[in-house]
C-alpha cells in the first residue's frame, strides 16, 4: 500500500523523505497503518476505497473530482469513506466536486446541485 500512496508524490518529484513521511501520515489518517506492505488485492473493498481517497489527496490538490466515490460500497462503509473524504479534503484545503446518486454523500456536501436530463433543476 505504501508504494501505491507514494506514486502521486513520486510523480511530483517530492524528496524521498517527504514521500515516506506523507505516506505514513496518509496510512495513519485512513486507519490502515498496518497495510503498508500489503498488496491492494488483499484489502477489502472499503479498505481499497480508503486508499484511493488517500492517494487522490496525497499531493494536496486544489480540486478533486469524484464520480460515485461510494458506489460499490455497503451503506456503513460508504458513510465511513464519505466522512474520510470530507475530512481529508477539508484538512488539505481541497475543493471537491462529487457526482453521486447517494443521499448520504450529498448530505455531506456544503452545496448540492441537482441535474435532470442534463439541466440544472435545483441549487441548494
Amino acid at each position: 500500500m505504501a508504494e501505491n500512496l507514494a506514486l502521486p508524490l513520486e510523480l511530483t518529484n517530492a524528496p524521498p523523505v517527504v514521500i515516506r513521511r506523507r505516506t505514513r501520515e496518509l496510512l495513519d489518517g485512513i486507519g490502515l497503518p498496518h497495510t503498508a506492505e500489503r498488496f491492494p488485492d488483499t484489502l477489502s473493498g472499503g479498505e481499497q476505497q480508503r486508499v484511493a481517497v488517500a492517494r487522490a489527496l496525497a499531493h494536496s490538490p486544489d480540486l478533486l473530482l469524484a464520480d460515485e466515490p461510494t458506489g460499490n460500497l455497503d451503506e456503513a462503509t460508504g458513510e465511513r469513506v464519505t466522512s474520510l473524504l470530507v475530512a481529508l479534503a477539508r484538512e488539505h484545503g481541497t475543493t471537491m466536486l462529487i457526482v453521486t446518486h447517494s443521499a448520504t454523500v450529498a448530505q455531506a456536501a456544503d452545496r448540492v446541485l441537482r441535474l435532470h436530463q442534463g439541466r440544472l433543476t435545483a441549487d441548494g
